[in-house]
């Protein structure tokens, strides 16, 4: 993984701007439980908020920098990954805590999958900390001496199952299971830790 730091947040935030954000994401998600992604716009998302539009446009340049925004918090507020255990079981257990973030909410999950997957410049940088917080969360569990490849490997099969769910090919609910699985695998203890 590269040597980037995480990027600044899009601007500093007074109390009550960050308040309107986290209105915003609230409603982004209630948006998505009701009407799904394809019905999702920053304007209907606003009207729920209770703020103006052109407020939320502000703060969010499209309905995939809202989600993935959503996605993003949610892995930041993930609590870290464990140390006081056997880096083999602490690396399967923080794979299992992210795959399991949105994997309740089926619309929520199938709308991160396509947003993180947009051009926007501002979901390309949300990705971009999404990449480096998984890369650390990883080198938690792993510890200092973590193997870069093996690393890479439990990344990538981590988005792979993410691309495979949102196919349509594995359930949002079915992914936590099958990425503790290969995990397990990909670190040489067969069996997942239960």
């Amino acid at each position: 993984m590269s040597n980037l730091s995480e990027a600044p947040p899009r601007r500093h935030l007074t109390a009550r701007q960050a308040d309107t954000v986290r209105q915003l994401l609230d409603a982004a998600v209630a948006e998505l439980a009701a009407s799904g992604y394809a019905d999702l716009s920053v304007r209907h998302v606003a009207s729920r908020a209770g703020v103006a539009a052109a407020t939320a446009y502000t703060y969010f340049s499209s309905k995939e920098h809202l989600v993935a925004e959503v996605f993003w918090r949610r892995l930041k507020d993930l609590p870290p990954a464990r140390s006081d255990i056997d880096p083999l079981t602490a690396t399967v257990e923080a794979v299992k805590a992210i795959a399991l973030l949105v994997a309740d909410e089926p619309l929520l999950a199938e709308a991160c999958t396509v947003a993180m997957l947009s051009d926007d410049p501002e979901v390309l940088d949300l990705r971009a900390r999404v990449g480096l917080e998984l890369h650390s969360r990883l080198l938690s569990a792993l510890g200092p001496d973590a193997d870069e490849q093996v690393m890479l490997q439990v990344a990538m099969q981590w988005a792979g199952a993410t691309l495979y769910a949102g196919m349509g090919y594995l359930g949002y609910d079915q992914m936590a299971e099958a990425l503790t699985s290969s995990t397990a695998r990909i670190l040489g203890i067969g069996e997942s830790p239960r």
